[in-house]
């Protein structure tokens, strides 16, 4: 018996059973007479810890640390601790997914621009309706801001509609010093191709078999499936854009981001200074894996930042 309750437990059933007195079951327990005469004057908390059953609820792939977070937005002043007590007495918790197999290796680090649009990321992921007709979604993530630029979800998406989307990307946000995809068709294809040409896009492919080395929309993909596609039903096309719409909204700007200190994505962008070329607080940068191949133009180390 290590824990106060576990003593208080012993010494009552001492005294019920055996029919002990407090001292000679508090000697036997091995606990003091005032701890175990003593009540806890803790408020019940009971409008914090609904408010946490909802948040819990509402974001069930949110663990106590992004719950804390979504509090402190909202004014509550609790601690860390106290927010982990209570998320643990309420008996929440974020069910484990079966783990797969991780490939064993060395990762070599990449160094990125530290500003927004140096490297973009993009790939597929798969999901299908509630009739199990299949669908794919186009995932465009911004590698330093981790933004979402643009998750389109279709039945069938050719590599003419990677071009015109990307296209449009580029018109809303600027164009990238290079993008990161893997060996797909729709990234290998003419369309593609003449793409970067007209465009001029430093386009890199990863090495076949090697998906870690996209590992900023691979991490996208994932959080995407663990909160979003396995947690939702669509019963057509027109239902999976506006809640993967409304999802990509929520996590560009409301969900708290643990590689960017828990700040959102929109928040962490507008760190950099106008000309994007500096952050005002260096010391949100964080690492992640990413790809090997370093990009293309960086030349000064004051400019850089190591990720990986």
């Amino acid at each position: 018996m290590v824990g106060p309750v576990a003593k208080r437990e012993g010494v009552a059933h001492l005294q019920s059973v055996m029919d002990l007195s407090e001292r000679r079951a508090c000697r036997i327990v091995g606990a003091d007479r005032k701890m175990v005469r003593y009540r806890s004057r803790r408020p019940p908390d009971t409008e914090l810890r609904a408010r946490l059953r909802d948040l819990a609820n509402e974001r069930r792939r949110f663990g106590y640390r992004r719950l804390f977070v979504l509090l402190r937005r909202e004014g509550e002043r609790s601690g860390l601790n106290r927010i982990h007590r209570l998320y643990r007495e309420e008996g929440l918790c974020v069910r484990k997914r079966r783990a797969r197999r991780k490939a064993v290796g060395t990762r070599a680090p990449i160094l990125v621009e530290a500003q927004p649009n140096a490297r973009w990321s993009i790939d597929f992921v798969h999901d299908q309706f509630a009739n199990g007709r299949r669908f794919r979604v186009l995932n465009i993530v911004d590698d330093v801001t981790k933004t979402c630029l643009g998750a389109i979800p279709d039945t069938s998406i050719s590599g003419r509609r990677v071009a015109r989307e990307l296209t449009a990307i580029v018109e809303r946000h600027g164009k990238p010093g290079m993008i990161v995809s893997d060996h797909g068709t729709e990234f290998t294809c003419n369309a593609m191709l003449a793409w970067c040409q007209d465009s001029k896009a430093d386009w890199h492919f990863i090495a076949p078999g090697k998906p870690m080395q996209n590992g900023f929309v691979e991490s996208f993909n994932g959080r995407m499936r663990d909160e979003l596609l396995n947690e939702t039903l669509f019963f057509d096309l027109d239902d999976a854009r506006a809640k993967i719409a409304a999802w990509v909204t929520d996590y560009n700007n409301e969900r708290p981001h643990s590689a960017l200190g828990y700040l959102t994505p929109t928040a962490y962008a507008a760190t950099f200074t106008a000309t994007g070329d500096r952050l005002r607080n260096t010391d949100q940068l964080r690492r992640s894996p990413v790809a090997q191949p370093t990009p293309h133009g960086v030349q000064t180390a004051e400019a850089l930042t190591v990720t990986g």
